[in-house]
């Protein structure tokens, strides 16, 4: 039994898929111009902006009648309500698991919100445990929050993987840590040269199996 640590935005789910229709959601209630999708999209910054900023950004742009609180609750949920698994996902987290493998959710974020994607779009069946950054006080690629992933199952960080798409923070965590990785590359070429992920996959079903495999 090994543990696959597996990271939520843009790996588990398309985060900035479903956040897009979140955004477009808004513009039409609005009655904003819906080609603004991109403009909000980018100071999103898939997100990793501050939604303080974000609302402050989306104010000044367009002004009149905008409230900032309503903005940054919608920020907060705009990409829970529209969170989605792909059934390649599904089906390779179901085949790893009954292998006997344990996997857990490494996120950073807020509890409420990141919990609340996990459970709209199903992932809490699929999976033996969340761990979320606001909730054990350790953002990655700090090393609590994975020793908090292992002791969620009792398991060793062993033989561990670390699958994510963030060099800085998932694919960092892992290699701090000994741990091995795969890299979800999302069509970017890898920059960091002073470490790197132990394999790249185009797609997370492709990353656990690869996982997996050299579990057995």
């Amino acid at each position: 039994m090994t543990l696959l640590m597996i990271d939520l935005d843009n790996t588990l789910i398309d985060r900035d898929a479903a956040f897009r229709l979140g955004v477009t959601e808004f513009l039409a209630a609005h009655e904003l111009p819906a080609e603004d999708v991109d403009w909000v999209m980018s100071v999103d910054a898939s997100g990793h902006a501050t939604r303080s900023v974000v609302a402050d950004a989306i104010i000044a742009r367009y002004a009149a009648g905008l409230d900032k609180a309503g903005i940054i609750d919608f920020l907060r949920r705009g990409a829970r309500e529209h969170a989605r698994v792909a059934e390649a996902t599904i089906v390779a987290l179901q085949e790893v698991r009954e292998a006997g493998h344990q996997v857990v959710i490494v996120t950073n974020g807020a509890v409420p919100q990141q919990t609340g994607k996990i459970t709209a779009s199903g992932l809490d069946r699929l999976v033996d445990a969340t761990v979320v950054s606001e909730g054990v006080g350790s953002r990655k690629p700090e090393p609590g929050i994975f020793h908090a992933a292992a002791a969620a199952v009792g398991a060793s960080l062993d033989s561990a993987w670390m699958i994510g798409d963030r060099d800085d923070a998932d694919i960092l965590g892992a290699h701090r840590l000994g741990l091995r990785s795969v890299w979800l590359h999302l069509g970017r070429d890898w920059a960091p040269t002073d470490y790197k992920p132990t394999a790249v996959a185009d797609a997370v079903a492709e990353a656990i199996r690869h996982a997996a495999s050299s579990l057995r």
